[in-house]
């Protein structure tokens, strides 16, 4: 069977504009389309039995993971349990469910970082407030993350005084048990998205601060913008990006006076920000998906 009959199945959000473009792509090149909220999937354990509606997804030829869901949550594990199922059953998926699931957990992805001699902010986890507390004092000005989230959502910055005990507790009692505390590091107006599919470098776009922002999200106003790296950025961003092996992923880099620093590496993320340095991520992965195939 040709690339050009295939039927894959695109795992995303239904009206998100990376998951519907992906969707598409894939229907001008094979004539089938196929967008999977996991929301609707039901999977029989003992049978292996993986159904959207009346779709057994086991019938497809492979799986294209996009998003898992609308928002990074705990329940996103779950999801990526059920496509691992069919993974390892022998159903192509892209990426990997295995792999995504070491870098949806920040804690996860960032001690990977570490490992793997990528250079990473300062950066203390404990559940203990004093401890917390004591990370702060010594950072000057730290951000608070939680676990599961994207763009930014969440995340909040505490300066070391009188206040900082109060602002980790109010953190906590969020629904942040674990307290992510890292040294709010001193960067330019913007960061960097690298992007690799297949682990080849594929281009890079900027996140450019909204003034008055501590962070450079769009979820905060940030902007995207054109970018040609350094080949050195590139080259720190590949390392990190091998440490999990995914088809598709973006590595989040920004400046520091004392060099470039790595914070995350995403899943499923690049998609719009590429296409502001005239790049279509998403008729390149679709290409690629079926290549492989």
């Amino acid at each position: 069977m040709g690339a050009e009959n295939k039927r894959v199945g695109v795992v995303g959000v239904p009206g998100g504009w990376s998951s519907e473009l992906l969707a598409d792509h894939l229907e001008r090149r094979t004539g089938f389309r196929c967008l999977i909220d996991m929301e609707r999937v039901a999977c029989d354990i003992s049978t292996g039995e993986v159904r959207c509606g009346e779709l057994r997804l086991d019938s497809l030829d492979a799986l294209l993971i996009k998003k898992a869901g609308p928002d990074y949550a705990p329940s996103l594990l779950d999801r990526l349990e059920i496509l691992r199922l069919l993974a390892e059953r022998g159903l192509p998926v892209f990426s990997d469910p295995c792999r995504i699931l070491r870098v949806l957990n920040r804690l996860s992805c960032t001690v990977t970082l570490e490992l793997g001699g990528i250079p990473i902010p300062p950066t203390c986890v404990t559940e203990d407030l004093d401890e917390a507390a004591r990370a702060v004092e010594e950072y000057g000005e730290a951000v608070l993350k939680p676990l599961y989230t994207s763009k930014g959502r969440g995340m909040r910055t505490v300066r070391a005084g009188k206040e900082t005990r109060a602002s980790l507790k109010e953190f906590q009692e969020a629904g942040n048990q674990v307290l992510y505390v890292q040294k709010l590091m001193q960067v330019p107006d913007r960061d960097l998205g690298i992007v690799f599919l297949g682990g080849e470098y594929l281009g890079t776009y900027a996140r450019v601060r909204k003034r008055g922002s501590w962070n450079t999200t769009t979820a905060n106003g940030g902007t995207y913008a054109a970018c040609r790296p350094t080949a050195e950025y590139v080259a720190l961003a590949q390392r990190a990006q091998d440490l999990f092996r995914l088809d598709f992923t973006c590595v989040d880099l920004a400046e520091t006076p004392q060099g470039p620093v790595v914070f995350e590496v995403s899943a499923f993320g690049g998609f719009r920000g590429l296409a502001t340095a005239g790049i279509d991520a998403a008729a390149a992965y679709a290409d690629y998906v079926l290549g492989e195939l």
